[in-house]
């Protein structure tokens, strides 16, 4: 079932989250719904908060980008089919000796709203999947970007948080319209 994106402003997308300790088949539909409502909406990545729920949980599907990127998970490199969508729970992410990218990121919560967001390329992200199994994942390029923006709203931190004032500055407008629009709608 396809589930309602809230917009910027709703105060859930600055909740952290709380972790994930029931791994069971309410949290098997859930992360199944998020899939659902993330390719609905055309995207790569979705959190909880982004639906209303302010829970360590997150889901991404890398399988329709160009793979520019490069992955270990448990130590081998399943291929991307058998991995995605992938069912993130209680992620904790480890920043890696590597190089800052910089890269145009969108977000769900911010329809047509984009700008240029710099994070490290290498990380390690230890999680559970939907049965709680624990998992060790390393990536780079836009999986590695990928799970950083997702882990930022399981934090309450925004993309736009992590912009350059210079870049930021240009889209200041849209953001507080898109702001105002979400408080005239609840």
């Amino acid at each position: 079932m396809s589930l309602a994106i809230v917009h910027y402003n709703a105060p859930v997308l600055r909740q952290k989250g709380e972790a994930v300790v029931a791994f069971d088949a309410a949290l098997s539909k859930l992360a199944a719904d998020m899939v659902e409502t993330m390719h609905a909406a055309h995207g790569i990545g979705l959190a909880a908060q982004q639906i209303g729920r302010a829970l360590q949980l997150c889901v991404i599907d890398l399988r329709e980008t160009d793979r520019d990127f490069s992955w270990e998970l448990d130590g081998a490199q399943p291929p991307l089919e058998l991995i995605m969508p992938m069912v993130i729970a209680n992620p904790k992410v480890e920043l890696l000796p590597s190089a800052k990218t910089v890269m145009e990121e969108g977000c769900l919560s911010f329809p047509e709203i984009r700008g240029d967001v710099a994070r490290p390329d290498l990380i390690r992200v230890t999680f559970q999947d939907a049965q709680g199994t624990p998992h060790t994942l390393v990536c780079n390029g836009l999986f590695g970007r990928c799970i950083q923006h997702e882990v930022d709203h399981l934090n309450g931190t925004l993309f736009i948080d992590r912009m350059e004032k210079g870049v930021r500055r240009p889209i200041e407008r849209a953001i507080k319209a898109l702001a105002e629009k979400t408080k005239s709608a609840s």
